[in-house]
């Protein structure tokens, strides 16, 4: 195996968005009279989508709010991005290590592109990311391949010399999808999703993660 490129999930794999996310879903759901959730069940929400997202937030019974409710959310999120959701421990020292051996970096998140690019710019803007992409209505979201591949495109590296590297099966099931080598993170929103999911690594801190990559980077 060797790594030239390393490919990140976003939430709950760089930053701990978890707070903003429910918070603000929270806030979209009161808006229309609906119960709210905590957080924990808001790590079962959350990584495929603001579309399932307000699904599982919904009662069974007020699906056709769906709409109405993403829309309350998306305008109550873009005020709250980043009021509570900070880099995980240790993901800074990480990035300064990647950067520092050489290793290109880049973020495929299924949060909407706009949100993405303005939680990396907040959070992670002092480095460089080659690539930053979210979802886009013209490319299908995680676990299809389609965007884990036109990363490695603009990258311009093979897929299977780039570690995708996240803390859901959804991110261990694009990995594979691309023919990418899946890396779990543990500090996630679902670890216990990641051996099963098919994870070749699973890192139980930042330090670990950069031992793995760093042990295949190939300059």
């Amino acid at each position: 195996m060797k790594l030239r490129a390393a490919l990140f999930d976003l939430d709950g794999t760089l930053a701990d968005t978890l707070a903003d996310i429910g918070g603000a879903m929270n806030h979209a759901l009161a808006a229309l009279g609906l119960p709210g959730h905590d957080l924990e069940s808001y790590r079962r929400f959350v990584g495929e989508g603001v579309e399932m997202l307000a699904g599982r937030a919904l009662p069974p019974d007020r699906q056709a709010l769906s709409p109405a409710l993403i829309e309350r959310y998306s305008a109550r999120y873009a005020e709250t991005l980043v009021k509570r959701s900070v880099p995980y421990p240790g993901i800074p020292e990480l990035l300064d290590a990647l950067v520092g051996r050489g290793v290109a970096l880049a973020v495929l998140s299924n949060k909407p592109d706009p949100a993405t690019q303005a939680i990396m710019a907040s959070l992670f803007g002092r480095w460089q990311f080659a690539v930053v992409a979210g979802r886009r209505p013209d490319v299908p979201r995680k676990p299809d391949p389609t965007g884990a591949l036109a990363v490695a495109a603009r990258l311009g590296v093979a897929p299977s010399d780039c570690a995708f590297i996240g803390d859901t099966a959804i991110d261990m099931r694009t990995a594979i999808a691309a023919g990418m080598v899946p890396v779990g993170v543990a500090w996630g929103f679902r670890p216990e999703e990641l051996e099963t999911a098919g994870a070749l690594f699973v890192a139980r801190a930042p330090e670990e993660l950069l031992g793995i990559v760093a042990a295949s980077f190939v300059p």
